[in-house]
């Protein structure tokens, strides 16, 4: 791809106007906020309720393991949610293809708070509960790539580092509401929050559609799939193509979002199982430590994509898994006092320094890697494989911590590994801050030469 930079918006695909470009960000902030929460809100059930109302064992521990289990199961079907809306996003286009993710998250989230537990129907409850995590699967696997694209494709591309990270804020707010809702459910007595209190986060998904379908439809298709299209440059199978054109940036995709995945599931998920159920911290205590940190790694989002478009995307990503890897360690322990202040202090430390600056590149970066006749595709493949290589790790967490009798220093030496994984991507990553956005990419001829 050409090292050339333009002042202006999507590049040299054509200019957004600063009120077309306020309405791109809305768009993708309040659809990746809305897909997100549907996502995360399963996450946080699975640590509290699932192993109870959808998983009952004689053993408290093999129940959570089971829940947690079934919540990987979403990241298993990322891939081909990637794969399956990335060729739609990249033929039909990005605008076309988020607004059908959002209607596939947001019913089958819905549903979920419909559903009758183990109790009522028996296996069937848990089978049922599988099969709508496999739709969030599909949904969440187009939905962040296709969000980053739309954006990257429309921003100024001396901005696109800061207005492609509201893509990622949108993700953190959906983390704080879905907890925030949880905190708020778990203030119900326990009878009252097994009985139905946990329904209500996820009934709250079909109020959410029609917001997120009323924001979707007022936003512009990308000026460069625009001209794409006018130019009849639109291929057939993208995903095939990508194969050919970025056989390593695949890789190196794939390799990025281990560290990451593993960090944001380990700390908004494992967190509140390992402290509640094993150190016996209150749940308030931790999901309010969850909220906290979300709250801040929001407003460090802008900040952090800002300072990627003044030294870069590699700096930053390189930093995080550094600093991820070897805090992890301390985060334990401080988790391990069960003081309440030290846990927060933990959790905002982690977040604030070793993984918001990753989160807060990652759709810049992703975007950068592939040329725009397969980005989509691109982007959501890779990522999503990475993402589904790491999305066990609360299952494995849980694993290993009942292997060590509830010793963490396991699971500390996991994560430090995924992250050295995601940190030798991010160094044979190019850095990629001032490619041409709207450049097509390699032709099948010239590819890997």
């Amino acid at each position: 791809m050409t090292t050339r930079s333009t002042g202006q918006a999507g590049g040299s695909g054509g200019t957004t106007e600063p009120r077309e470009l306020r309405r791109v960000v809305f768009g993708a902030l309040v659809g990746t906020a809305l897909e997100w929460y549907d996502f995360f809100i399963y996450g946080t059930a699975a640590a509290l309720v699932w192993g109870v109302l959808f998983f009952p064992q004689s053993d408290p521990t093999i129940g959570t393991i089971t829940a947690f289990a079934t919540f990987g199961v979403g990241f298993v079907f990322r891939p081909l949610g990637g794969i399956l809306f990335g060729h739609i996003g990249d033929r039909i286009g990005r605008r076309a293809t988020l607004i059908l993710t959002t209607l596939v998250m947001g019913l089958s989230t819905g549903v979920i708070g419909l559903l009758p537990t183990y109790d009522t129907i028996g296996v069937w409850a848990p089978v049922l509960l599988v099969l709508l995590r496999v739709l969030q699967g599909l949904g969440a696997g187009a939905e962040f790539g296709g969000a980053s694209t739309l954006l990257a494709e429309h921003a100024p591309a001396h901005r696109r580092g800061y207005y492609c990270s509201f893509a990622q804020l949108g993700v953190q707010v959906g983390l704080v509401l879905a907890t925030v809702s949880f905190l708020l459910v778990g203030l119900l007595p326990e009878e009252q929050l097994v009985a139905w209190g946990w329904r209500v986060p996820f009934l709250v998904s079909f109020l959410m559609i029609a917001v997120a379908l009323y924001v979707r439809l007022r936003v512009e298709e990308s000026p460069v799939f625009r001209a794409m299209a006018a130019e009849q440059q639109v291929i057939k199978l993208p995903v095939l193509e990508t194969l050919r054109t970025y056989p390593r940036n695949l890789l190196i995709g794939v390799g990025a979002h281990i560290g990451d995945t593993a960090c944001a599931y380990l700390y908004a998920t494992f967190t509140v199982s390992y402290a509640t159920s094993t150190l016996g911290i209150s749940r308030g205590t931790v999901l309010t430590g969850v909220i906290i940190f979300g709250l801040v790694v929001i407003a460090l989002q802008p900040v952090y994509g800002a300072l990627s478009d003044r030294i870069g995307r590699k700096p930053l990503n390189l930093f995080s898994m550094v600093f991820t890897a070897v805090f992890i360690f301390p985060f334990f322990l401080l988790l391990q006092t069960e003081q309440p202040v030290l846990v927060v202090i933990a959790l905002v430390v982690a977040t604030a320094l070793g993984w918001a600056p990753v989160i807060a590149v990652q759709p810049a970066f992703y975007a950068e890697l592939f040329g725009a006749r397969v980005r989509y595709s691109g982007f959501a493949t890779s990522r999503e494989i990475g993402a589904a290589l790491a999305g066990f790790t609360p299952l494995i967490a849980a694993a290993l911590v009942a292997a060590a009798d509830g010793a963490p220093w396991v699971v500390a030496a996991y994560i430090a590994a995924l992250c050295l994984i995601s940190l030798i991507a991010f160094a044979a990553a190019p850095e990629s801050k001032d490619i041409d956005i709207a450049e097509a990419g390699p032709s099948r001829l010239h590819a890997n030469r």
